[in-house]
């Protein structure tokens, strides 16, 4: 088989593994969340920023959420992490926003942060903010989903089938599962622009 063909076949097997049911307690939750009013907190690192940022634009304009990316402001970030230091930036971020119960936390991670061995840290701490607020936390993960899926109450983890390609596969499939979770019936609200043309050109 070519790299492809096995790249794929990855793919499918992984999306065949997921949790449904896990998918649809984050859409149920998130759900929720909006509903009474909370705001939507989305944080991700590397290649999970860039994520969380189209991410804050799908929930806003598809689902009427109100959700903010700590990571779209590059200057309160590199501000904070030249004069807080790393583990502070999101965890400081939440404070200054004044997370409360009513809000919620989605976290996109590889790992789902871990403290022991000092990756994604700014998610520990984040989250531990989170729990002290009462605010709700979600969570979309590869691995074991570390301190993510451990604080979650509704976390979708990547099964880490193929020990290689973790990183590429986890943040592939995040993308799909945050497409899905805003095109869900009990939370998208708005259409999307080609769907809202396809529907004009089927009118007679």
């Amino acid at each position: 088989m070519s790299f492809a063909d096995t790249y794929l076949s990855e793919t499918r097997e992984l999306v065949e593994a997921l949790d449904r049911d896990a998918v649809e307690r984050l859409a149920a939750g998130l759900g929720r969340v909006r509903d009474r009013g909370g705001r939507l907190f989305i944080l991700g690192v590397g290649g999970s920023a860039a994520h969380a940022s189209h991410a804050v634009n799908d929930f806003r304009k598809l689902c009427g959420f109100e959700a903010y990316c700590p990571t779209d402001n590059v200057s309160e970030l590199t501000a904070r992490t030249n004069d807080d230091g790393f583990d502070q930036t999101f965890s400081a971020w939440l404070l200054g926003s004044r997370l409360a119960s009513r809000d919620a936390v989605l976290v996109y991670s590889v790992g789902g942060g871990n403290v022991e061995r000092m990756v994604s840290t700014n998610i520990v701490r984040a989250l531990d903010v989170a729990a002290e607020a009462g605010a709700s936390v979600f969570g979309v993960v590869g691995r074991d989903g570390g301190h993510t899926a451990h604080m979650a109450e509704a976390c979708v983890i990547i099964p880490p089938l193929f020990a290689e390609r973790i990183t590429p596969h986890t943040e592939g499939l995040c993308a799909v599962i945050w497409h899905l979770l805003v095109s869900h019936p009990s939370l998208q609200s708005t259409k999307t622009r080609w769907e809202s043309l396809a529907s004009e050109d089927l009118k007679p």
